[in-house]
């Protein structure tokens, strides 16, 4: 009898909704981390800073680090990470916010979703697109 290959591989769906209730706050943590960031290449540091400064779903989206939701989790390597950051009208006495309704109506039993042969989806881990 064989057993079916399944893939090593998991998709991790992950929706937060955040309220932002200092967004100068907010914004000095992502200048402070442009600055302090070696990596960053001195043309998009302007960049960074300008999308940082105008739009606090930017500053978010700079600081936010998907590696770090799982980068203690023993027997688990990230292969890949995309992420990005919108405003969004948010209610949440409406249906649309429910979050136990969105489980029932996409019949969530714990299982993965299937992730295709090529791995999984997503960007390269790193900066979001746009900064």
């Amino acid at each position: 009898m064989s057993t079916p290959e399944t893939s090593r591989f998991v998709r991790l769906h992950v929706e937060l909704v955040l309220e932002i209730d200092d967004p100068r706050a907010l914004t000095a943590a992502a200048l402070t981390r442009i600055a302090t960031d070696d990596s960053l290449p001195a043309e998009e540091r302007e960049h960074a800073r300008s999308a940082v400064g105008e739009d606090a779903a930017e500053a978010l989206a700079y600081l936010v680090e998907p590696s770090e939701l799982v980068g203690e989790v023993p027997g688990v390597e990230l292969a890949q990470a995309s992420w990005s950051s919108e405003r969004i009208e948010y209610d949440p006495e409406t249906l649309e916010w429910d979050l136990d309704e969105y489980d029932e109506a996409e019949g969530d039993n714990g299982d993965a979703e299937g992730v295709g042969d090529d791995g999984v989806g997503g960007g390269e881990i790193g900066r979001p697109g746009g900064i």
